[in-house]
């Protein structure tokens, strides 16, 4: 750890980790916490989910932070293996927000809500000083009913099939042209709730290891994890990987990898070999998941880390996100 907090820190990659393993972990850590799943599950087969936004600007083609703040938990709870039920919703507000925008993003909040059949039950508002709040930060947090438990990383076995529900890097390239104007197109981000997506795989009976959604770090931070925490490898074919070509483009512009963009309604999920095929014709079931694949495979080589086999035959060690490549991008 650094002396100081820095942007890094809240990246969602190796230095976010830092900060949770050595000064949040030793002190708060318990059976439920360590896990450092997407959310907590917890005794009486319920799970518990909380995040924070601060995304920058506030409204992006495809969303807003109400809509964010939604999806955001609600996929959360589903990555758990849970159907999202309840939320509650805080607000901090600058002085000098326009009541309007305001209005805008709880109505985006309602409806983002009704669409993934979940309910705001309860709440909190608080208002800051001119400068001190940059417009409007929202914390959500959600409880769902776990119906499938176990799910997580130390269930993954060799040879199990790595699938992604869509392209990558949709919303943080998204984000990234509105917050600094740079093009105008059609990359909208990909913000949505994924609980009907992830009970459409999960229900199909394949064998399903663990799911996450790849927000901040993206793919292939998201890999790395999963590797890190079961000790095995995992190799990915560079052909195989969704990726929108006016996405990859916007990249190349930024300077960024879409692999490490964030995405904010895609889903990563690890089954069982002989199950691949059914998973990947029941994620291509729902809209949201319509440009799923199949994008690698758990090996015993390389344990901990993750290879990306390129189309020119080679092999790339993939790693955690190292510093802030998108800050305030969620």
């Amino acid at each position: 750890m650094d002396d100081i907090i820095t942007l890094d820190y809240g990246s969602g990659g190796k230095k976010t980790a830092a900060l949770i393993d050595e000064i949040i972990v030793p002190e708060l850590g318990n059976a439920a916490l360590n896990s450092l799943g997407d959310g907590a599950v917890l005794e009486g087969g319920l799970a518990f989910s909380t995040d924070s936004f601060v995304v920058s600007p506030p409204f992006f083609p495809g969303g807003d932070i109400g809509k964010l703040s939604v999806c955001g938990t609600v996929n959360d709870l589903a990555m758990c293996g849970a159907e999202p039920k309840y939320l509650s919703l805080a607000l901090i507000i600058e002085e000098g927000l326009p009541a309007e925008d305001l209005r805008r993003v709880v109505a985006s909040i309602k409806s983002a809500a009704e669409a993934a059949g979940v309910q705001v039950v309860t709440g909190d508002t608080k208002v800051v000083e001119r400068g001190r709040g940059d417009g409007l930060y929202i914390n959500t947090a959600g409880i769902g009913l776990v119906k499938y438990p176990g799910l997580g990383p130390d269930k993954m076995r060799p040879g199990d099939a790595v699938l992604l529900s869509g392209t990558a890097g949709d919303h943080g390239a998204a984000v990234m042209l509105a917050r600094d104007g740079l093009m105008e197109g059609e990359i909208r981000s990909d913000c949505a709730a994924l609980n009907g997506l992830a009970f459409a795989l999960l229900d199909s009976g394949a064998q399903v290891r663990v799911l996450r959604d790849p927000t901040r770090g993206g793919v292939a931070t998201t890999l790395c994890e999963f590797a890190e925490s079961a000790k095995l490898g995992i190799e990915l074919d560079e052909a195989a990987i969704p990726v929108r070509r006016d996405v990859s483009a916007a990249c190349a512009l930024l300077g960024l990898d879409p692999l490490y963009c964030a995405n904010e309604g895609k889903m990563l999920a690890v089954v069982a070999p002989e199950d691949a095929q059914a998973a990947l014709a029941a994620l291509r079931s729902r809209p949201e998941g319509e440009n799923a694949a199949i994008i690698g495979r758990v090996t015993v080589e390389r344990p901990g880390r993750v290879a990306l086999r390129t189309a020119a035959g080679g092999a790339r060690l993939l790693q955690k996100l190292a510093g802030a490549q998108l800050p305030r991008i969620c």
